[in-house]
């Protein structure tokens, strides 16, 4: 069986998306933590589990990117 990764849903590719483009100065390519901590400080998400998996995604918009 071959893994094919989690799919997530389009409002928190939209929101990364849109986080990136507003401060792409402010994410790192290679560390979700500061990344993590950039998406607590940018927007006002209260769920850890949302900021978590924005942090992810944007992380991994930008690993694939370059």
């Amino acid at each position: 069986m071959v893994n094919l990764g989690n799919i997530k849903p389009t409002f928190i590719k939209k929101i990364a998306v849109e986080m990136i483009n507003k401060y792409s100065d402010e994410f790192k390519k290679d560390d979700f933590q500061h990344n993590k901590e950039k998406v607590a400080e940018i927007s006002n998400v209260t769920s850890v589990l949302l900021r978590n998996r924005i942090a992810g995604y944007i992380t991994h918009y930008l690993k694939s990117k370059s």
